[in-house]
């Protein structure tokens, strides 16, 4: 049976002394959890928090990360790079990236296509906005979504992590009901088994709003594998709350 992934995702926030400070907690905190857990930190904090988590069971990762291989693209970060600093996880496709930077579903699969060649395992993020969900178009749109990063990535499907985020429930406080968010994910299920004999292996994720009051519920849905952690990840006793709402 996969273990749940809960996944933290700090956006742009952190610090030196208020990453460490976060870390030794969580650090302290975690013992010996009954599912997986990892950070996605800006980049700029990926050697700190590589340094804070060495010898813990929390994985590092990013929150981003180029398709292109290397070159001319200034400010843009490689996977080699991210190997450089022993990340294991890297989101691609964040809501925040598709709307504010213009990230297709072609350049966030070859994002995922990179990330998976280079030995890092792509948390793909998909979801709806409101104007889609209330115009009844939820499940085309995620399916859309999915299609093209199965159609990039082929047999090594299996080896992303997918993470339904409603973007009407990003930082608004609202969250998709646990009904709700069961029906998506089951939709995507079924895609991914359509597309991969391997496709139970896979950990979806739900990250709208999750924190410490809704997570068991959440968490117990059957097509549920984990959560997408925003603000709550950036608060110790909350994610730690929610990492033990998976065991």
């Amino acid at each position: 049976m996969k273990k749940k992934l809960i996944a933290g995702n700090w956006k742009m926030n952190g610090s030196l002394a208020a990453n460490e400070a976060l870390i030794k907690g969580l650090v302290s905190g975690v013992g010996t959890p009954n599912c997986l857990v990892a950070l996605c930190v800006p980049s700029v904090y990926l050697a700190q928090c590589r340094s804070l988590l060495t010898g813990s069971v929390i994985d590092l990762g990013a929150q981003d990360v180029s398709q292109h291989e290397a070159g001319a693209f200034t400010g843009e970060v490689s996977c080699s790079m991210l190997n450089d600093f022993g990340v294991r996880y890297c989101l691609v496709g964040h809501s925040e990236r598709r709307q504010y930077h213009f990230e297709t579903d072609a350049v966030v699969a070859l994002k995922a296509q990179r990330a998976l060649a280079s030995g890092v395992t792509p948390i793909v993020c998909i979801g709806e906005t409101l104007a889609e969900r209330e115009a009844g178009r939820t499940e085309e749109v995620v399916k859309r979504q999915l299609a093209a990063v199965i159609h990039a990535n082929g047999h090594c499907i299996s080896e992303i992590v997918l993470a339904y985020e409603p973007v009407w429930a990003i930082g608004t406080g609202k969250t998709a009901s646990a009904e709700q968010a069961q029906q998506v994910h089951a939709v995507l299920r079924a895609q991914l088994k359509a597309a991969s004999s391997q496709a139970d292996r896979i950990q979806l994720l739900y990250g709208g709003s999750m924190n410490a009051a809704n997570a068991s519920q959440l968490l117990g849905q059957p097509d549920i594998d984990g959560g997408l952690i925003g603000g709550a990840s950036l608060k110790a006793p909350d994610f730690l709350s929610i990492i033990a709402s998976a065991g």
